[in-house]
């Protein structure tokens, strides 16, 4: 059963799945979408909203926090000075999932996540 599931482990070892996500959150910083498949992609988006999150506080302890999850200058830069101002007035939602269909070589469903 999934009573009080605290996140989805994607079948992987802790540290493969934070960088997984890491590199997820910053291809989507740097790219401003990404293609995953989708059980990735939820995952991703839940990571990905709690940095924006922190981004628009602003603060030093904010900027390394982020930093200490991403591991990349200028991911974390652009987070800062562009995104978290960006959103500097919204309430969550900062991305959004889409569905594309089931990929060609194994039918695994892709999504793309993507700003808002």
């Amino acid at each position: 059963m999934r009573h009080r599931w605290d996140k989805d482990k994607m079948g992987m070892m802790r540290q493969h799945r934070k960088r997984v996500l890491a590199s997820i959150a910053t291809g989507l910083i740097m790219h401003d979408k990404v293609d995953t498949t989708l059980d990735r992609a939820k995952a991703g988006q839940r990571y990905t909203e709690r940095l924006i999150t922190l981004a628009r506080r602003g603060d030093l302890h904010a900027r390394r926090l982020v930093f200490s999850r991403l591991q990349d200058k200028q991911a974390v830069d652009k987070l800062f000075s562009e995104i978290g101002e960006k959103y500097k007035d919204r309430n969550g939602g900062y991305t959004r999932v889409i569905k594309l269909g089931p990929r060609r070589g194994d039918g695994a469903e892709l999504a793309r996540l993507m700003f808002v």
